[in-house]
């Protein structure tokens, strides 16, 4: 037994040695590395502003002298020669632009300065330069992964150590290291394991593309990132290497970049897709992993002018309103350079989608696995551009591997990363493939129409939704049949409403609409391969189908005034007739929309049409209708506005929309789950008939309330509206501890409210003699066998003496982040539940101090056990016993409530705010509320196929085409066998297998069977033949 084992560990030696040689020396290997790692790299960035510098954005390109003229004439008069016009040194030097940075001696005129520029009739903006920073840390990959980002050191003027953070509002790398899988339930049952294979290229059939001769040639791709090495053996097609950093270098010292071409345009061992393209590689990042956005937007403009066709974006970040960037973005995709950016890395969480990705312009992508899975990483929609009022748009537009992908190592062989920043790369490869596939269309093929063409063509995954997927998985030879045969139209994201069709059409398929409820807002995305602007000719039209009950819907549509680039929005509203009130079933319909563009003549017209299918119920019961208060929700950008848990301190943000259908999607699946039924206000509460609901939920709201909804929201609940209220911390001396620097204003932003604006709800309960106060708690709660934890959240300190309050045991976690004793264990209330006495149809009100239980971006232990005894006691006014036993005694009512942040800024981004003068508040005008204006009927006799999205294509596009066929399973691409770019398999030895190797190994195979040999004669040791069995039983067996 020794021998054999000594013998095997020779063998399984040598094996590792030829696969470690054959991946040219990188330790990847998926069967060879010392034991079995559960560790994987993760990229992270870190965002700062640079200390007195500012781009200065123009209204148009200007020469240098021109644009330092402006500049000089803004400021000199006051300022004289306290500033400077950083000069550049990099391609972009003395060529027209349409930004400078500007650096400030002194802190003392920097607020003056920036105002001087932002009023010059020729700027058109001001922000501040961000240095971004990127680093890489080890991670367990047997922990859930909660965040990406690593503690940054405390700055010196920082106090509160538990509030800093070093992940702000910038972009960050959408990189995940190493193999990186989301496989559900892998530690716990048993399955198939599927193998690998290694070239993503042969998984996508890129191959089958290089086959016809179209492997790149003709395209100008660019990659934004580290660099790439001159002599990377790689590489036969690097036109232009740039670098737009500090450093006066254009190589790779990190490898992401290096990484990122290769999935591309590499030509050896770990083949990207366009072997042929010219790669034009723009070093943003220094070998310290910094850069700035100055960087960015000169490369952009050189990309401009280089003419660039594709472009690749492994960035990504919150902050949708950061306008010098998204500008520059939306100029160039109107340029016809095709930007495809990752999505994010900030999943399973929805609403984490990152810009510029989420633009209606941008090719964003999501990443699975290769088990067709998405990842966990990846990012989910819907965007949240158009919170509180409307709802967001469908992304990411697509999805592909990008867990787990192989690409070129920093100097030679390979190496796997996984992030949708490598899915980005591989769409963008195979968009460049395509491109060359197709360029003899010219104009034809533009940024809309490429991503018409992949949508069109993607693979849907079973049992996924749409803010998961987008349009589905890459199809890459359907999306070179859609392009070859594309004429320019106008098409719809998605292309059709089925709000029976669920998994894929989650949320709208998790609740049927009905008569009396709030339009159902479906955000439509229209893209224009016509040309890169266009406009909507009249008014959309809606023909309801006469068989399908479409006569039972109205139809309400706004729409972009103008589609530019490339794209624009359709919001759809739908609501049920009243004489649809008893009906049960399905209503269909389509919308018909006409889009022209310029061009010869009249221009061209296309027209789209949008399939509605609806499923209608009765009106549910009034105690089991909930409405959520999504009018009240402030969330980042624009303004600052902090977390509600305060131990999170690398996710300092509210960035997540607060809507039922993101962070709070859980607790929405809970209570559909319980038969209730959620709708959403997006206006304000004088806009509301409350008489048609049960419940009314507000939930971390930052927004004022107006006098009027206050008013009314009292005569409300006195009918028999009941009021849930989950609020979270706030206390003005913490929030001083979690201030940031302003990009714009050279000052501290202090937070102009908590986790909640506990002093706006205050305002909104007083009525019943409740208010919260400003005491930070954080702790477990336990009742009976439930528990819940509590965090960062405020104390009841008034209420009603015949309500019920519960007070557990908790810690002072403000006195806690501002230095204080030891003893922190405070009793306070934090629930309470009240009987209105004004009428005997009276409703109920409670109040909890925290909703970090209900919220998936901080869920550590949820409560929905909590929400299930409080709906029971709304709706059918039984105080559960579990809350019986456990009430307190009552409270006395505190003197001094919580006061507003003195001078604080949040009517700079208020809906209700007209401005402030220290704490005197100047209110708007109450919003007028919005009546529909419904599209008249169209009656068709007519009617749908069963399934909406097998006849979903697009206009104008011809028969199939034929494509080559591999004659047999020989021509399948396998593990062991290199291809060329050509995508020829090549059966010889492998050149990465050198004679030396073999020779080692017959050396190796010789000496163990010599030593048998040896073994076997000395000690008379024989292999034992075990008998035939077979031939045992059948001479047993008498015939």
């Amino acid at each position: 037994m020794e021998l054999q084992r000594l013998i095997t560990i020779v063998l399984v030696w040598s094996l590792c040695l030829l696969d470690t040689h054959q991946i040219g020396g990188t330790s990847d290997s998926d069967h060879c590395e010392a034991g079995n790692s559960t560790t994987e790299v993760v990229t992270d960035y870190k965002v700062e502003r640079v200390a007195r510098e500012f781009i200065v954005k123009f209204g148009g390109w200007y020469t240098d002298t021109a644009r330092h003229g402006y500049i000089t004439a803004a400021l000199h008069a006051k300022h004289g020669e306290n500033f400077k016009i950083v000069e550049r040194d990099n391609p972009m030097a003395g060529l027209p632009s349409d930004f400078d940075v500007v650096a400030f001696d002194d802190d003392q005129t920097v607020g003056e300065s920036v105002a001087l520029l932002s009023r010059h009739p020729l700027v058109k903006s001001v922000s501040q330069q961000r240095m971004v920073t990127r680093f890489l840390r080890t991670v367990d990959n047997d922990e859930e992964i909660v965040d990406y980002f690593e503690d940054s050191e405390d700055e010196e003027d920082t106090p509160c150590a538990e509030c800093e953070s070093s992940w702000l509002n910038g972009r960050r790398s959408l990189s995940l290291g190493t193999a990186f899988w989301h496989n559900t339930g892998r530690h716990t049952s048993r399955k198939l394991l599927r193998s690998v294979p290694r070239q993503i290229t042969s998984i996508l059939q890129a191959d089958v593309l290089w086959e016809m001769g179209v492997t790149g040639a003709g395209v100008k791709v660019a990659v934004f990132d580290t660099g790439l090495s001159k002599t990377h053996p790689h590489f036969k097609r690097v036109k232009e290497r740039t670098n737009w950093t500090n450093e006066k270098t254009l190589e790779d010292g990190l490898g992401h970049g290096t990484f990122v071409a290769g999935v591309i345009a590499s030509s050896k061992e770990c083949l990207g897709f366009a072997p042929d393209a010219e790669l034009h590689i723009y070093r943003v990042f220094t070998n310290n992993q910094v850069s700035y956005t100055s960087w960015f937007l000169d490369a952009f403009n050189y990309a401009i002018m280089k003419k660039i066709h594709v472009l690749n974006l492994s960035i990504g970040g919150p902050d949708f309103m950061d306008q010098p960037f998204v500008d520059k973005v939306w100029e160039l995709t109107a340029n016809h350079i095709i930007m495809v950016s990752a999505i994010g890395n900030d999943g399973p969480l929805y609403g984490t989608l990152n810009n510029p990705a989420d633009q209606m312009d941008v090719i964003g992508v999501g990443g699975i696995n290769f088990e067709d899975q998405i990842a966990r990483f990846s990012s989910r929609g819907m965007t949240t551009w158009e919170l509180p009022g409307g709802y967001g748009r469908l992304k990411p537009d697509i999805v592909t591997y990008g867990s787990a992908v192989r690409g070129s190592n920093l100097k030679k062989g390979c190496r796997q990363l996984s992030g949708t920043s490598v899915a980005s790369p591989v769409v963008a490869g195979a968009v460049t493939l395509l491109y060359s596939g197709v360029l003899h269309r010219g104009g034809v093929i533009n940024p809309a129409s490429m991503k018409q063409a992949l949508i069109a063509s993607a693979r849907r995954l079973p049992g996924v939704g749409m803010f998961e997927q987008g349009a589905g998985k890459l199809d890459l030879l359907r999306t070179y049949q859609t392009l070859s045969t594309y004429t320019p139209q106008v098409s719809l994201s998605p292309s059709y409403v089925d709000t029976t069709e669920c998994q894929y059409f989650w949320p709208y398929c998790t609740q049927p609409l009905y008569h009396t409820s709030l339009p159902t807002v479906i955000n439509v995305t229209i893209l224009n391969g016509m040309g890169v602007s266009g406009w909507v000719v009249g008014s959309p039209s809606y023909h309801p189908y006469t068989p399908h009950m479409g006569h039972y819907l109205d139809i309400s549509v706004t729409h972009s005034q103008q589609i530019w680039p490339w794209a624009g929005w359709l919001a759809v509203q739908v609501k049920v007739k009243g004489e649809a009130r008893e009906f049960e079933g399905v209503a269909q319909g389509h919308l018909e929309i006409t889009v022209q563009s310029p061009g010869e003549g009249e221009g061209l017209v296309s027209t789209v049409k949008l399939p509605i299918r609806v499923k209608i119920i009765p009106p549910p019961p009034r105690h089991r209708r909930i409405l959520w208060d999504q009018y009240h929700n402030l969330r980042y950008p624009p303004g600052y506005f902090p977390r509600d848990n305060l131990r999170m301190k690398n996710d300092p943000l509210d960035w997540n929309g607060d809507h039922i259908h993101t962070n709070f999607r859980e607790l929405y699946q809970h209570l559909r789950a319980q038969g209730f039924y959620v709708e959403v206000m997006g206006v304000p509460l004088t806009c509301v008939d409350m008489s048609q609901y049960g419940t009314l939920m507000i939930v971390d709201p930052e927004e004022e309330f107006f006098p009027e909804e206050l008013s009314k929201l009292r005569r409300d609940v006195d009918s028999g509206l009941s009021l849930v209220v989950f609020a979270d911390w706030y206390n003005t001396t913490v929030m001083k501890k979690v201030r940031f620097y302003d990009e714009n204003t050279r000052l501290w932003w202090v937070p102009d409210t908590g986790g909640a604006n506990v002093p706006a709800l205050n305002d909104l309960l007083a009525g019943w003699g409740i208010a919260l106060g400003d005491t930070v708690l954080d702790g477990e709660i336990s009742l009976g066998s439930h528990d819940a934890q509590f965090s960062s959240g405020s104390p009841l300190v008034r209420f009603p003496p015949d309500g019920v309050v519960i007070t557990p045991q908790l810690r002072d976690q403000g006195r806690e982040v501002l230095g204080g004793s030891n003893d922190l264990t405070v009793k306070l209330p934090v629930l309470g539940l009240y009987q209105t006495r004004a009428s005997s149809t009276g409703g109920r009100v409670v109040v909890y101090g925290d909703s970090n239980c209900i919220d998936g971006a901080h869920l550590t232990k949820p409560c929905y056990w909590l929400v299930d005894a409080v709906l029971e006691y709304t709706s059918a006014g039984h105080l559960p016993q579990l809350l019986r036993d456990n009430a307190g005694p009552p409270i006395k009512p505190a003197e001094i409530l919580p006061a507003r942040m003195v001078e604080n800024q949040l009517h700079r981004y208020s809906k209700v705010l007209e401005y402030n003068i220290g704490n005197v508040f100047s209110v708007k005008q109450l919003p007028v509320c919005p009546e529909l204006e419904f599209l008249p009927h169209k009656p068709l006799n007519t009617s749908q196929p069963t399934s909406l999205a097998q006849v979903q294509r697009l206009l104008s596009v011809g028969g199939e085409m034929d494509l080559p066929v591999r004659p047999g399973q020989d021509r399948i691409l396998s593990d062991g066998i290199e291809v060329d770019w050509l995508g020829s398999s090549d059966t010889s030895p492998s050149p990465g297998l050198s004679w030396s190797l073999v020779y080692i190994f017959s050396g190796l195979c010789l000496a163990s069977y010599l030593t048998y040999r040896y073994c076997a004669s000395k000690y008379s040791y024989r292999l034992r033949r075990r008998p035939n069995r077979l031939a045992r039983l059948i001479s047993a067996v008498d015939f």
